[in-house]
């Protein structure tokens, strides 16, 4: 429990910061996915996906308005974001880069950008066994889902097109 001079405060006097935005880009990629029926909620698959839909919304919000945009009138710029061809990980890179340097410049931590750090690092770092879509099956007839080569893909490659995915569902 918080000492009485401290509640509501850093300790240093100032009030907290909540990570709205963060929380609220979370909401809506998790929404999305929850809609789209992809995978459990419970597994890292589904958490790919909505980190990877979480940084695209929240990095997205170039004019600080995400908590008061409507979903619907946003999805075709997601979806561009997030297609196949478009060079999604160098773009959250730079707009990360652009966001740490502008907080930077005024002197603030940003809460909501400690959160999408840690989402990209949990997304860059964690590799989960994928169905390797390169490969060619040897012989005939279609392999079921189990089966096949796999290999070891960074959490982002999976998570990005089954947010996609998710968006397209919508």
């Amino acid at each position: 429990m918080l000492h009485r001079e401290q509640e509501g405060t850093d300790g240093d006097g100032g009030a907290w910061a909540v990570p709205m935005a963060w929380f609220y880009a979370e909401y809506i990629a998790d929404e999305l996915l929850r809609t789209g029926d992809l995978m459990p909620p419970a597994s890292v698959e589904f958490r790919a996906g909505r980190d990877a839909l979480a940084l695209t919304v929240f990095l997205s919000d170039t004019g600080g308005e995400l908590p008061g945009i409507r979903v619907v009138s946003q999805l075709e710029t997601w979806l561009s974001l997030t297609a196949y061809d478009q060079p999604w990980q160098d773009w959250v890179c730079e707009r990360m880069a652009c966001l740490a340097a502008d907080g930077y410049a005024r002197g603030e931590n940003s809460p909501d950008l400690a959160l999408a750090e840690a989402a990209w690092r949990w997304l860059v770092e964690t590799e989960l066994l994928a169905p390797d879509l390169d490969a060619v099956p040897d012989g005939a007839g279609a392999l079921g889902e189990d089966e096949g080569p796999k290999v070891w893909t960074p959490a982002w490659q999976l998570g990005l097109p089954l947010g996609h995915l998710a968006i397209h569902l919508f």
